[in-house]
């Protein structure tokens, strides 16, 4: 079983393999300016006590899901009158249909076509419905009153959205973001990720949150790739940068353990305009070390600044490094809706550990890039 500090071991040669697979052929190794010692001293062969650099930048994914997410499931209006294909089925809102008629499905319009091309015969489906993978027969109807075949099934395949670097490995230019999984704003499930790339984000505005109102950092997200996707987890995003980002706050720091993370005053670095991450303070109000992978602490904003510009905790702001005691400690990821001014945090080494796992699930799989336009992802994460 590998951890995150194997993974970390071998994430160098990892990350040569995936550059030949995308064709990063100028992909270098970048340290921060003036950093050596540092680069020598994160190479987890040489010291086991990991340094990583905070994040606290803003950053946006254009993310295609593996296979099709079912949204909803609709009637359709034939001579007969309304008929439910995707109902007599048995498809279900949150299912992921992942090949029809043993073809490999990767987007909405595939499926369109498969079923325009039924002439009303049955398709099998491969579906995944909560990590159970099996077959369906879907029969697509003639609709009213063109005639076209329909499946009344709403789909998606593709999602864009802004989050906040957790922190960045110069020995490497992998990092990790938002502390928690990008999800469908529809179902709330894990969208399975088959590519994705990284980009620049331009804020463009805040909207103060309020209680039943979470608020939100607003940001134009750019069209050219910064870098890409490996895994889309529960404990967050990872993957590897093309290049160093720039505007990281300070030099790297070591990262703490679970059984380090204190009750009271910590930082976290986040981004509120374009001038770069500012630092602010909170409290760490309570600490569960049992809590599992998510939610693992609860903090609240005291920086009298934070309070006045966004209320609190605003969705944007997931992935904000948290530093207690001069180490890397864990990512904000949700906001209390009722309380913008508190929230959860995450501890650090659960998101390595989500790390070395989309490492090695991608170690003999192909990484793409993709420009895929499509709708914005939000939840009530942070």
């Amino acid at each position: 079983m590998y951890t995150w500090k194997k993974a970390l071991k071998i994430v160098a040669a990892l990350t040569c393999a995936a550059a030949v697979l995308v064709g990063f052929n100028s992909m270098k190794i970048h340290a921060l300016e003036g950093e050596t010692e540092t680069l020598r001293e994160i190479r987890p062969e040489e010291n086991e006590n990991i340094m990583l650099v905070p994040g606290g930048v803003p950053f946006g994914i254009r993310f295609q899901i593996k296979g099709v997410l079912v949204v909803s499931i609709s009637d359709v209006v034939t001579e007969e009158g309304k008929v439910s294909p995707g109902t007599v089925a048995g498809l279900k809102q949150n299912d992921v249909i992942e090949m029809i008629n043993g073809e490999q499905i990767n987007s909405v319009e595939d499926v369109n076509r498969a079923v325009q091309d039924s002439n009303g015969e049955g398709l099998v489906l491969t579906v995944i419905r909560a990590g159970d993978k099996f077959e369906l027969t879907l029969t697509p109807v003639a609709s009213m009153p063109n005639g076209n075949f329909r499946a009344g099934v709403w789909l998606k395949d593709s999602a864009t959205g802004i989050g906040t670097m957790t922190f960045f490995n110069p020995y490497d230019n992998s990092f990790g973001g938002l502390g928690h999984g990008v999800v469908d704003v529809d179902t709330g499930e894990l969208l399975p990720l088959m590519q994705g790339i990284v980009t620049e984000v331009r804020i463009n505005g805040i909207t103060r949150g309020l209680r039943g109102a979470p608020g939100v950092i607003k940001g134009q997200i750019s069209s050219d790739a910064r870098g890409y996707l490996t895994g889309n987890h529960e404990t967050g995003v990872f993957g590897f940068l093309h290049n160093s980002p720039t505007g990281l706050p300070q030099e790297a720091i070591p990262i703490a353990t679970r059984d380090e993370v204190t009750e009271g005053t910590a930082h976290i670095w986040t981004t509120l305009c374009n001038d770069g991450a500012k630092q602010y303070e909170i409290n760490i109000a309570r600490v569960n070390r049992d809590s599992g992978t998510i939610k693992n602490f609860v903090i609240q904003v005291t920086d009298p600044d934070l309070l006045e510009r966004t209320g609190g905790i605003v969705q944007g702001m997931s992935g904000s490094p948290i530093i207690q005691n001069g180490k890397l400690i864990g990512a904000v990821t949700h906001v209390m809706v009722n309380d913008p001014t508190s929230g959860y945090g995450i501890f650090i080494e659960n998101m390595l550990d989500s790390m070395s796992q989309s490492i090695t699930e991608n170690s003999e799989d192909d990484i793409h890039e993709d420009n895929h336009n499509s709708e914005i992802i939000d939840d009530n994460a942070a």
